[in-house]
């Protein structure tokens, strides 16, 4: 059995102040590697820091903001100049508008097109300066989190699915331009995770007919996605790029009759 270990490496969570995020942050850390924080300098990131400090993890903090552009060349070059050293970058910044990404008709346009936008570019522009680096340096391991939305279509949000699979194409276009340069890059597409932001804006009945169409009959939970992250980032997947990684309790696999049966 490969040992999943992440030693000398340095790594990036992007808004890892909670969440899958701070999960993800964690878990890199707890296998060996430096792994910087990204996100906003708030009482989220105190308390995200609070926790890593108490668990003795080797865990930094670097300002970050998905809106500012400029953010994400500084970011990058603030580690770069702290360790020159950059491994492991995992993207999982995401917004979501559930109140007006609506379907094609009801929608508001001006948030589908921002969502769009500022999911699409936490992605591109991380991965725009932080790629050069790690090729100069012999390679590096990129993790996008995607959604379960941007594979299976929704009834509504619109411009948060098409976003996340923007991501997942990015991801396989990724892989392929820079594999002969050392770079791997995968994605990861959680289901319905246990986060704080999804128990707080989702409904107890929404929550129970989703979980229907889950073969695992369970929420997930953001060490779960963290898990698939530090594998993906490690090289226990040296030979893996450009992949799909559904983490979604078998959402979307059988038959649209299994609610219905399961319910039965």
């Amino acid at each position: 059995m490969y040992c999943i270990s992440n030693e000398g490496k340095v790594a990036l969570v992007t808004a890892a102040t909670m969440g899958i995020g701070l999960a993800s942050a964690k878990a890199l850390a707890r296998s060996g590697a430096l792994t910087y924080i990204g996100g906003l300098k708030d009482a989220a990131a105190e308390q995200a820091m609070a926790e890593c400090q108490a668990e003795q993890l080797p865990v930094k903090f670097v300002e970050f903001n998905a809106k500012e552009y400029d953010s994400y060349e500084k970011m990058i070059k603030t580690i770069i100049k702290n360790e020159y050293k950059f491994d492991i970058l995992v993207n999982n910044f995401g917004i979501g508008s559930p109140g007006k990404d609506l379907d094609l008709i009801q929608g508001d346009p001006q948030t589908f097109f921002d969502i769009l936008h500022v999911n699409i570019a936490s992605v591109y522009l991380t991965c725009r300066y932080a790629i050069p680096f790690m090729i100069e340096h012999g390679g590096g391991s990129i993790v996008n989190i995607a959604s379960i939305g941007g594979v299976q279509p929704d009834i509504s949000r619109l411009g948060y699915t098409t976003s996340k699979a923007a991501i997942i194409y990015m991801t396989k276009n990724i892989a392929v331009q820079y594999a002969r340069d050392g770079i791997r890059c995968n994605v990861v597409a959680p289901g319905m995770i246990g986060t704080n932001a999804v128990k707080a804006h989702m409904s107890q009945e929404f929550q129970t007919a989703f979980l229907r169409h889950v073969p695992l009959n369970r929420m997930g939970e953001p060490d779960d996605i963290a898990n698939a992250v530090i594998f993906l980032a490690s090289d226990a997947s040296s030979y893996i790029t450009g992949s799909l990684q559904e983490v979604a309790g078998g959402y979307g696999v059988p038959a649209p009759e299994y609610s219905d049966a399961v319910e039965g």
